[in-house]
């Protein structure tokens, strides 16, 4: 598949193109993991609005040097020049793997505004955590951040007519879909051109992590564990790896920023307490639990305590996709044997949900507990008499949360 031959077009199309269109004010930065669409978006929405653009991507196996932003944007101001008042816009692909990137472009950005150059910039990402430094760290005041999470189950049925099932077990990556016929093929193409790749390029190359295997190993346990809580003391057991709680943290940080899995935080009022609880694992999409865990489609479906944990990922997958855009904050729940699956914090405003998906459970269901230590304005319930998991998967998350 091209990078712009998908005709759907995502619901962030429409503001990005406002925006692009409005005069030049900010750098557009679109962050997000790996191959969620963030190239298609950006050249569909610039194909739209017929605005004169230049592209260029840093994904090379050897990192670019600052020169190379210096060289595209050279040759932006010689074609703005030319289109006029129209002026043109320069998108800069992977920008992360161009080490110091966002000093050059800050400098590059100023001479532009100082000289009034009709030159639009659009930043891409595929490690959030190093561009979102990148930003802090030297233009600040200078950017609009767009974080574009993995596709929602209304989404890819829109796309591709995923069903239900189909969204549970193969999760949501767009440039997987058309392999599904081909189950072996698209697990290799899950494992082979988007884990290894993010873990190996987004991860390893640019950050620093002293245990390499661990973080791997990390990665692994947290797909087989979504959905379930875990102390780092258990992990360091079940990982067999000489390391401490701290390193563990660290790494799990860089996975989520990936886009793969988190920690989620047990819910208090207290952040510190916060910070220090067990994890919850939750992946950000479900394809990262299907494609290592050897089960083919039909026997996965049939193993009722897989498919439950698949349910409960994929509920979780959709409001922690929406969490790191920004909607809303998650947590979960845990005092002695009660539990809430998910706690959802949007403003001031909670919602305790509970996921009922079929599989056995340790704990007992904790909404009622909650419920009565910090009134939440809503409780829900997804599955069994509760909304329906097509429906609760249907809708974007602030329609379950906001008032």
């Amino acid at each position: 598949m091209s990078k712009n031959a998908l005709p759907y077009r995502r619901p962030q199309a429409t503001p990005l193109a406002r925006r692009l269109e409005e005069s030049r004010r900010f750098i557009q930065v679109v962050a997000g993991p790996r191959q969620v669409g963030k190239t298609t978006l950006v050249l569909q929405v610039l194909e739209a609005t017929a605005q004169p653009t230049r592209y260029a991507s840093a994904d090379e196996p050897a990192l670019r040097g600052r020169e190379w932003i210096e060289a595209q944007w050279e040759a932006a101001r010689l074609e703005a020049r030319e289109a006029g008042r129209r002026g043109v816009v320069l998108v800069l692909d992977e920008i992360q793997k161009v080490l110091g990137w966002s000093e050059t472009v800050k400098r590059l950005w100023d001479e532009d505004t100082r000289a009034r150059r009709p030159v639009k910039v659009v930043l891409l990402g595929s490690a959030p955590l190093l561009v979102q430094r990148g930003l802090s760290e030297s233009l600040a005041g200078r950017f609009e951040l767009w974080y574009l999470p993995h596709w929602s189950f209304g989404e890819m049925r829109a796309a591709f007519g995923f069903s239900l099932e189909q969204y549970l077990y193969y999760g949501s990556y767009p440039g997987a879909a058309p392999l599904i016929a081909d189950p072996p093929r698209w697990a290799h193409y899950i494992k082979e051109a988007l884990i290894e790749p993010t873990i190996s390029r987004d991860v390893l190359l640019l950050t620093r992590v002293d245990k390499p295997a661990l973080l791997r190993r990390l990665f692994e346990l947290g797909c087989r564990y979504s959905g379930q809580v875990l102390s780092y003391t258990k992990m360091l057991g079940q990982l067999h790896e000489a390391g401490n709680t701290t390193t563990l943290a660290h790494y799990l940080e860089l996975l989520g920023a990936a886009g793969m899995v988190i920690g989620l935080p047990k819910y208090t009022r207290q952040a510190v307490r916060q910070r220090g609880s067990s994890p919850k694992f939750q992946v950000l999409n479900t394809a990262l639990v299907s494609a290592q865990s050897g089960l083919p489609f039909g026997e996965a479906r049939a193993d009722r305590e897989f498919w439950g944990r698949l349910v409960e990922s994929a509920v979780g997958a959709h409001l922690a996709n929406a969490a790191a855009a920004g909607a809303c904050e998650l947590s979960y729940w845990r005092e002695r044997n009660r539990e809430v699956d998910f706690v959802v914090s949007a403003g001031r405003r909670l919602t305790a949900m509970e996921v009922k998906s079929g599989r056995a459970r340790e704990t007992q269901p904790g909404l009622e507990a909650f419920a009565a230590a910090f009134k939440p304005a809503r409780k829900l319930l997804v599955g069994g008499d509760g909304v329906s998991l097509e429906e609760f998967l249907s809708r974007p998350v602030e329609h379950w949360v906001r008032p």
